[in-house]
C-alpha cells in the first residue's frame, strides 16, 4: 500500500513539473448513499370511548313548589288553567314537624337526581333552579307543559306528602286518561310501575294509606299532570308528618338513597 502511495506522488510531480494543474480533493470517490428515512408511523388511533348510557335522552325535574310560596299569596292563589278545570296557581307544600319544608327536599332530592343523570349522559332540565324566599312558582300550568316545551323524554315531578303522622310510606301518581293525556297516560302508568320497583329494591317503604298496597294512584285535578305532553309521573316520596318518613328524607344520606332509586326507575323505563 506504501508503494502504491509514492508512485501515485511521483507521478503527480511529474505532471505539475510539466505545468499541468491538478486540484486534489479530499472528497471520497464514491459518496455513500443516505440511510433510508424510517418509515413514518402513522399516529396511534385515539381510542373512541363508550356512548354514556343516557346519550341523547332529555329528562325534566319538577321539584315540588318553591320556598318563597307561602312569601308571595297573590301570586300563589291566583287561578289558572290546570287541564279541565281551573286551580291556584300553586301551593306551599307541607313541612316536617321540626320545620323543614318540603319544598327544601324536594329541591336536593331533584339535585341528586340530577347530578346522577348528568354523569349518565342526560340532559336535564329543572322547573326551578334555585330554592329561593325570594321565589315563587311557577304554576301548575307551566310546570304540566314544561317537558313537552323542552323536548323531554319524560318527566318526574318529585313531592312528599302532608299525612297524619302514623301513616307512611312512598306512592306515585299517574295522569287519569282523557282527550289530553290519551297519548301518554299508558306509557306514565309504566314510567310509575318503573320507578315503584326501583323505590321497592331500595327498601323503600309503599304507602299504607293511599293505593291499597300498590302505591299507585289516578287522578285528574293535578295540572302538572293533565297539561304534561311527554310521560308524567309525580312521586309522593313519604309522609312529612310521620316521625320515621321524616328523619330519612330530612338528612342527606337519606336523599341520596332516593335520588339512586328514581335514577334506576328511570333508566328502568327508557330501558338503558
Amino acid at each position: 500500500m506504501r508503494r502504491l502511495l509514492l508512485l501515485v506522488v511521483a507521478g503527480l510531480v511529474v505532471l505539475l513539473g510539466a505545468g499541468a494543474v491538478v486540484v486534489l480533493s479530499s472528497a471520497p470517490a464514491h459518496t455513500p448513499a443516505a440511510p433510508p428515512e424510517p418509515p413514518s408511523s402513522s399516529p396511534a388511533s385515539t381510542p373512541v370511548a363508550p356512548a354514556l348510557p343516557l346519550a341523547g335522552v332529555t329528562i325534566a325535574l319538577d321539584p315540588g313548589h318553591q320556598l318563597g310560596n307561602a312569601r308571595h299569596p297573590e301570586q300563589v292563589n291566583r287561578v289558572v288553567d290546570a287541564g279541565g278545570l281551573r286551580k291556584a296557581c300553586n301551593t306551599t307544600g307541607t313541612e316536617t314537624a321540626a320545620g323543614l319544608p318540603e319544598a327544601t327536599i324536594n329541591f336536593r332530592v331533584a339535585r341528586a337526581v340530577e347530578r346522577r343523570l348528568a354523569a349518565l349522559g342526560a340532559t336535564v332540565r329543572l322547573t326551578r333552579t334555585r330554592n329561593s324566599l325570594a321565589r315563587w312558582g311557577p304554576c301548575v300550568d307551566v310546570r304540566g307543559r314544561f317537558g313537552g316545551r323542552v323536548g323531554a323524554d319524560l318527566m318526574l315531578s318529585i313531592h312528599a306528602d302532608g299525612a297524619g303522622p302514623r301513616q307512611r310510606g312512598f306512592h306515585l301518581i299517574v295522569p287519569a286518561r282523557s282527550s289530553r293525556t290519551a297519548n301518554i297516560s299508558g306509557s306514565s302508568l309504566r314510567l310509575a310501575r318503573s320507578v315503584r320497583a326501583a323505590l321497592d329494591a331500595a327498601g323503600a317503604r309503599r304507602s299504607d294509606y293511599v293505593g291499597g298496597g300498590t302505591a299507585l294512584r289516578v287522578r285528574r285535578d293535578l295540572g302538572t299532570l293533565n297539561l304534561s305532553s311527554v310521560p308524567v309521573v309525580m312521586v309522593e316520596l313519604g309522609n312529612l308528618r310521620n316521625a320515621a318518613d321524616a328523619r330519612l328524607l330530612s338528612g342527606r344520606p337519606g336523599q341520596e338513597r332516593y335520588a339512586a332509586a328514581l335514577v334506576r326507575g328511570i333508566r328502568g323505563f327508557l330501558r338503558r
